[in-house]
């Protein structure tokens, strides 16, 4: 079930994304929600990092934890443009996020051009026993459309 609330975080992860895109990186965004508060949002920064787990996701958790003075984030939720991947989906669990909510699928970023491992996260939750509440394709079209909006540009790069 989502809320007005929902669309104003999940519209902080497309703004970040939006901003990752016009830096060079690619076009992923995520925000961390505690008690109803924004404690984080970050684009993919991995090529500006040379990093590979610079994820959205795993970038917002690490400011988090920072903002929070804590590795758990215990009943946190996470607002994604694209289905985390396993490593993000991993990263979530250990910290005690409780929720994600995504847009794209990671079948959209395969499509774009990305090398995804064709995992969803609702089969990571249940091999692994994860009690993770997933909202799934919330604010879709507009996440996909960050894809195309980098596909347009010249310098992209996936990885």
């Amino acid at each position: 079930m989502t809320s007005e609330r929902d669309e104003i975080f999940m519209r902080r992860a497309i703004e970040y994304a939006a901003r990752g895109i016009e830096a060079g990186q690619t076009p992923f965004g995520a925000c961390v929600v505690l008690q109803g508060r924004e404690v984080a949002s970050a684009h993919n920064s991995v090529w500006r990092d040379t990093d590979i787990t610079a994820h959205a996701e795993i970038q917002a958790i690490r400011l988090a934890c920072r903002e929070v003075g804590s590795v758990q984030l215990t009943g946190a939720e996470i607002y994604s443009t694209c289905e985390p991947c396993p490593m993000c989906f991993a990263a979530c669990h250990w910290a005690g996020i409780r929720r994600i909510v995504f847009g794209a699928r990671i079948a959209d970023a395969a499509a774009a051009g990305f090398h995804e491992l064709p995992v969803s996260n609702r089969q990571l939750a249940e091999a692994g026993g994860s009690r993770i509440e997933l909202v799934e394709g919330f604010l879709r079209d507009e996440c996909v459309a960050l894809f195309e909006r980098w596909r347009a540009r010249p310098d992209r790069r996936a990885y």
